[in-house]
């Protein structure tokens, strides 16, 4: 008997807990609710008349297609489209005349050009701030017109592999954050118009978009904090791509991201507040001294830059450079240089040609170590004309993926011989090395017995 009464205390605690969430306030429960996808808010209606509406006027609505095959197994045929239409469609005819947060729409196995232009349509009718839109098209597809001139927009990102197009006037009074991914622009003038029509946008990213349509783009704003460029690879006619020209005038940017073979030339003109720039060049292209050019052009842009992480594949590309190199700016106010992916052979002479603009380098990090083709004898560097950064500024090191090569111990080795400021240096070694204790022994010993500039200096090991 005493087992039948536990029982029943513990289903009336149930009970009770459930009273309890019932009873707090509509906005509590649609927080609650925004955590969950769609689907599963609208099952919430079973649980109490009290449930029954609450899911209408949540403020955040998520709809993806792919969720009606994520448990479908190989033996079943698919739902049909008319399952997800349906869906979407009794969840906005019931919704109440309540403002919307975000609206999320993922199409990439079903697309009714009609439906989806009228659920859009019915997300900006409900003052919806941020519109995420993933849509997968056959045929060529025009958001409403009516996306382009929302009042309270704040946030607008758009994945859609065609050209995007939009109406003849643009005016975002509140959107700060724009996100385009895979689009197409049609022109020149498409592009300016879109840019131009969001005065107080904050964050800018353009995403694997298409270039080849335009030939000079000005991206011209004075709010804009972040601007990230991730060109997708082009597989174009074997002359390459047309010559496209973005020109950069961001007084207030403190963020830069490039990423992609640089096929057109980026004009930094006004970046005089920047902080942060990350700047990654894939594997040389044949065009070596064509991507040397453009990757000069977009340095020379980043003289204000306080912290600048760059792949070796960009520093390499200043082997290339010849005389051009002469127009590289000096980096002032850069302390902080993060060197990304492995260090190869022809880097190292780069590396040390950048690295005599940098005169107030204090922080340099290498991420993945040097190439095994890395040859690197004593007095290589110093024969080289080390750079002055190294000896009056440079005060840490870290090097990541260290395999104890000779050529690495060279390096560090003349990094705290010649270092008079420096203070800690922490190497992360490779599973290799640290699987092999004699070597690791060997290295140690190598880096911490002998003179070094600073006396303060410490090395570490992890």
């Amino acid at each position: 008997m005493s087992g039948i009464g536990q029982t029943r205390c513990v289903i009336q605690n149930t009970g009770d807990c459930i009273d309890d969430i019932s009873q707090l306030p509509d906005c509590i429960l649609h927080h609650i609710l925004s955590f969950l996808p769609t689907k599963d808010v609208v099952k919430t209606a079973v649980l109490s008349k009290k449930w029954n509406n609450v899911w209408t006027s949540v403020s955040s609505l998520d709809f993806d297609d792919a969720l009606l095959y994520a448990n479908e197994t190989d033996n079943r045929d698919p739902p049909e489209e008319t399952c997800f239409i349906n869906f979407v469609e009794r969840v906005l005819s019931l919704r109440d005349a309540s403002n919307i947060k975000r609206f999320r729409l993922s199409c990439r196995v079903f697309f009714n050009a009609s439906c989806i232009h009228s659920w859009i349509s019915s997300a900006i009718m409900h003052n919806v701030q941020k519109l995420d839109l993933c849509l997968f098209v056959d045929d060529p597809f025009v958001l409403p017109s009516s996306v382009f001139c929302s009042q309270t927009l704040t946030r607008l990102k758009v994945e859609m592999n065609c050209v995007l197009e939009f109406p003849n006037v643009i005016y975002l009074p509140c959107l700060k954050a724009l996100h385009l991914s895979l689009v197409t622009f049609a022109n020149d003038g498409s592009a300016q118009k879109l840019f131009s029509g969001c005065p107080v946008l904050e964050d800018l990213t353009l995403l694997d978009c298409e270039w080849l349509n335009l030939n000079n783009i000005t991206i011209s704003s004075p709010t804009l904090k972040r601007l990230t460029i991730d060109d997708l690879p082009y597989f174009g006619p074997p002359d390459g791509p047309k010559d496209c020209k973005i020109k950069i005038y961001t007084s207030n940017l403190i963020y830069l991201k490039y990423t992609g073979y640089p096929s057109k030339d980026i004009f930094v003109c006004d970046v005089s507040s920047l902080v942060k720039a990350y700047i990654s060049v894939p594997v040389p292209h044949e065009k070596q001294k064509e991507v040397a050019s453009h990757v000069v052009n977009l340095l020379k842009g980043l003289s204000k830059v306080v912290f600048l992480n760059v792949s070796d594949h960009t520093i390499e590309s200043l082997v290339f450079a010849g005389n051009m190199v002469a127009n590289l700016p000096v980096f002032r106010n850069l302390t902080h240089l993060e060197l990304t992916m492995e260090i190869r052979k022809p880097t190292i002479e780069a590396l040390m040609t950048f690295l005599n603009c940098c005169p107030n380098l204090q922080s340099l990090s290498f991420s993945e170590g040097f190439n095994h083709d890395v040859c690197l004898v004593e007095n290589d560097l110093i024969g080289s004309s080390l750079p002055k950064c190294i000896s009056s500024g440079l005060k840490l090191l870290t090097f990541k993926n260290f395999h104890g090569i000779d050529s690495e111990i060279c390096f560090l080795k003349c990094i705290l011989q010649h270092a008079f400021v420096f203070k800690k240096m922490n190497i992360s070694c490779c599973e290799k090395l640290f699987g092999d204790p004699s070597r690791l022994k060997e290295v140690k010993k190598a880096l911490e017995t002998f003179s070094k500039g600073s006396k303060s200096s410490v090395v570490t090991f992890s």
